[in-house]
């Protein structure tokens, strides 16, 4: 089990080490559904719910897989855990808010192979934690990926409104835009140490 504290651990996943700006996991829903503030906060939602149960069942699945010593399954166990939630919230958004089911398009379903996920399950696992500790590891990454995406999306609505030399319009804006918010992430790197 390992020995740091939860704030600690909050901290590390939703600032320091952020799953997108410093591990640049979940770049697809990043820069594909940051164009808008309403739905990045969505997505965002969306996404840390997934993980928070995708890093429960995983701290579950991982104590199963050592007991009956086959820890060779936990790759494909947590991709089935994984397209499992993602099926559920897919399901949940398109019944309770089909406008926001539009919004998202393509990368709802594109979740189910967002790498930030399997990431969070390989990583809390590489590092012993506990239930509780996972549990807070996970929200602490989804709150870093919310953030991420609400900063690139606020960011991206307000551009919209400036003149911006037609060589770094589009695409290549959005990319020096994460550049530099990846910049300022590292900042944070001596914080919670």
């Amino acid at each position: 089990m390992n020995t740091e504290s939860l704030w600690q651990i909050f901290i590390s996943a939703s600032l320091v080490n952020n799953f997108v700006l410093a591990y640049f996991l979940g770049i697809c829903p990043f820069l594909g559904v940051s164009g808008k503030m309403e739905t990045a906060t969505k997505m965002g939602g969306a996404v840390t719910f997934v993980m928070l149960i995708s890093s429960m069942c995983a701290y579950g699945i991982h104590a199963l897989l050592v007991a009956i010593n086959a820890p060779f399954l936990q790759l494909i166990s947590y991709i089935v855990v994984i397209a499992s939630t993602v099926q559920l919230v897919e399901m949940f958004i398109k019944k309770m808010s089909p406008a926001l089911f539009r919004a998202l398009g393509i990368f709802l379903p594109l979740i189910t192979t967002n790498c930030a996920i399997l990431g969070l399950a390989l990583f809390q696992t590489s590092k012993s934690y506990g239930f509780v500790q996972s549990f807070v590891y996970a929200l602490g990454a989804g709150a870093g990926f919310t953030l991420a995406l609400v900063l690139i999306a606020g960011l991206r609505e307000q551009l919209e409104f400036a003149e911006v030399p037609n060589v770094v319009k589009g695409t290549a804006l959005t990319l020096l835009i994460a550049g530099i918010l990846s910049l300022t992430f590292m900042g944070f790197s001596g914080l919670g140490s």
